[in-house]
């Protein structure tokens, strides 16, 4: 399980990548962020999943998320692969749009509790498991995910959740479940009737409980 609570300080490491050596929070600057790890270089799985997030990368720059991925392989295993994941993903530019990280010695996912006790290498080390964190411009822990070797991961799905979370960082409102961007939000339980008619004015739709408690309360999109 992961070892930090969400607002925690998302922890500072200095690692060797495929850009070259980076130290993380200089990486992610004044920029959300996305760290996801894999179990293993030249994989089935993973392949299909850093071939998605290659594609998807205009989507996380146009939410001013940047994206790093990790495993326990070393720099010159992942160089090599992203000719095969280009290949994959049909990506047709040069350069790849995100760096690799190597943790050979699983110092980082060992400090981030990403180790899967049932996926191992051919020498019987425990791997990373398919971890996904997403860290805002503050630094802090804002999601933690972990998905077993065996289960690819919904990228669409992190999407949406980074959509939620940027919007809920800066207005008064959550999201319900399969919430996506432009529909209609849920005001805090928090928010009392007075404050929520000043904070919302589009207006509120009630949903009455059999209750007869007022705590379903939409309002549209807020801007």
């Amino acid at each position: 399980m992961p070892l930090m609570n969400l607002g925690d300080d998302f922890p500072n490491f200095t690692v060797d990548t495929t850009e070259g050596r980076i130290t993380f929070h200089d990486f992610l600057g004044d920029h959300w962020g996305v760290l996801f790890s894999h179990p293993g270089d030249y994989t089935p799985v993973c392949t299909t999943e850093l071939a998605e997030v290659a594609n998807l990368i205009p989507e996380f720059t146009r939410r001013d998320v940047k994206v790093i991925a990790l495993s326990c392989d070393y720099v010159t295993t992942h160089k090599g692969w992203i000719a095969d994941i280009k290949s994959y993903a049909c990506y047709m530019r040069n350069e790849w749009p995100y760096p690799l990280i190597a943790d050979p010695n699983r110092d980082i996912a060992i400090q981030l509790g990403m180790l899967d006790p049932v996926a191992k290498d051919r020498c019987g080390i425990p791997v990373t498991c398919r971890a996904v964190f997403i860290i805002g411009p503050d630094k802090k822990l804002k999601l933690a995910l972990l998905y077993p070797a065996t289960t690819g991961r919904n990228f669409a799905e992190i999407l949406r959740v980074i959509d939620s979370l940027q919007l809920t960082a800066c207005k008064r409102v959550a999201t319900p479940a399969n919430w996506q961007p432009g529909e209609k939000c849920m005001i805090l339980p928090s928010i009392g009737e007075e404050e929520a008619v000043k904070l919302f004015p589009k207006g509120i739709e009630r949903i009455e409980m059999p209750s007869g408690k007022h705590y379903m309360r939409y309002t549209p999109h807020p801007e």
